[in-house]
């Protein structure tokens, strides 16, 4: 049975995580989906949206394994990937300056205190007015993927807007078959803000914030000409992260998320929070 595992708990502007710096396999592989759907349930232990296992790098700083709370290992996580290079930097696995190993590719991170800028993958290029069927509010549907796949719509009366029945609808559309999407909900104000509220697949609800949905739904917003970079996305979790790219008619460069990080705790994990 794991136990006495030394653990962060941390906080990307709504999004929280538990980081483990896992090098030297205090979790075993087929452990891991187990463990993460144990400790990240509310309530019956530490709770949080995903887990970051920090592992060993041949090529650079170090590595991660991300995964949601259900035990689905994804690509790319924004907001985590903010957290975990402060978590780097602080336990001196890390300089200030650093990239890191994703399934996604290499991710580079600049750490000032508590303020923490990812340079993130490049996206694919996005797809405008998908063939799904528009629903009451619904403006334009569209998608891209920036390390995960995010389907963007733009709505009217974003605060009232039911993100969890559409979100959780188009999550699971066949559209998007086998592996699901994430669904962001935006509201334009104006060439540098918009609103955005997101349903995460893995989460299977709504979440406070969500960085590759920030990025997503700021570069849809410029495929429609409707904002400019830098586009700071005000969160429902209250924060604003703010994206910094490059366009040249539909291909975007040069992405940086930038946001704060908070910790909130460091403990040990008693072996009764996996029961």
């Amino acid at each position: 049975m794991i136990d006495d595992i030394e653990f962060w708990k941390m906080n990307g502007s709504g999004n929280d995580f538990i980081i483990i710096d896992n090098r030297e396999g205090i979790v075993p592989e087929k452990e891991m989906i187990h463990f993460v759907k144990s400790v990240c349930r509310r309530r019956e232990s530490v709770g949080a949206d995903g887990l970051i296992f920090v592992i060993d790098s041949d090529k650079y700083d170090f590595g991660w394994r991300f995964f949601n709370a259900d035990g689905s290992e994804v690509e790319m996580c924004g907001n985590g990937s903010r957290c975990v290079a402060r978590f780097a930097y602080l336990k001196g696995i890390a300089d200030m300056n650093m990239t890191f190993e994703t399934l996604a590719g290499p991710v580079s991170a600049h750490v000032e205190s508590r303020m923490v800028r990812v340079q993130m993958p490049d996206p694919s290029r996005p797809l405008l007015d998908l063939d799904i069927e528009k629903k009451d509010g619904w403006i334009s549907v569209d998608f891209i993927n920036t390390g995960v796949p995010h389907v963007v719509v733009q709505v009217e009366g974003l605060d009232e807007h039911p993100v969890f029945e559409y979100g959780r609808m188009l999550r699971y559309h066949n559209r998007f078959e086998p592996d699901g999407t994430n669904a962001d909900f935006i509201e334009i104000v104006d060439r540098n803000n918009l609103r955005m509220r997101t349903y995460e697949r893995g989460v299977e609800d709504e979440t406070l914030a969500c960085g590759t949905g920030a990025i997503a739904s700021a570069l849809i917003g410029a495929a429609r000409d409707m904002v400019s970079s830098p586009v700071k996305v005000h969160t429902k979790g209250g924060e604003a992260l703010i994206i910094h790219f490059n366009k040249r008619e539909s291909v975007f460069t040069d992405i940086w998320l930038e946001g704060s990080t908070s910790i909130v705790y460091t403990g040990r994990l008693h072996k009764e929070a996996l029961l």
